[in-house]
């Protein structure tokens, strides 16, 4: 499956932008989806993941109170709507998929994107 993710930007702190990421290649209601981010010098660390339904989803603790994960199976598309926005949120975003007969909670995906750029201001 290849992945395309788009939306990215510079947005004020307190501010929110909703990323998307389209698919294709593959039947897209059979891959569970995930957002990563990366920043610079850091780890890529995950972000949200959502189950091949949609009808379950999963957050790190650090967003979870500030974004929400969602997909559109008619679309091929997964979103990322990202709300409260801060400095430290500032990465390279990046969605990744894997099939649903993986476990959703864990963190270990196969496909991915590449990714598209947040740059939060102060």
């Amino acid at each position: 499956v290849q992945l395309q993710a788009s939306g990215g930007g510079l947005v004020q702190a307190g501010g929110s932008l909703r990323l998307s990421c389209a698919a294709s290649g593959r039947t897209f209601s059979n891959y569970h989806m995930g957002w990563f981010r990366q920043a610079p010098g850091k780890e890529r660390e995950f972000v949200a993941g959502i189950s091949d339904s949609g009808r379950s989803t999963v957050y790190a603790d650090s967003m979870k109170a500030r974004c929400t994960i969602s997909r559109d199976n008619a679309k091929n598309t997964v979103y990322l709507q990202m709300n409260s926005l801060k400095p430290e949120d500032t990465a390279v975003y990046f969605c990744a998929a894997k099939g649903r007969l993986l476990r959703l909670s864990s963190d270990e995906y196969f496909y991915w994107g590449q990714g598209t750029q947040v740059t939060v201001s102060s």
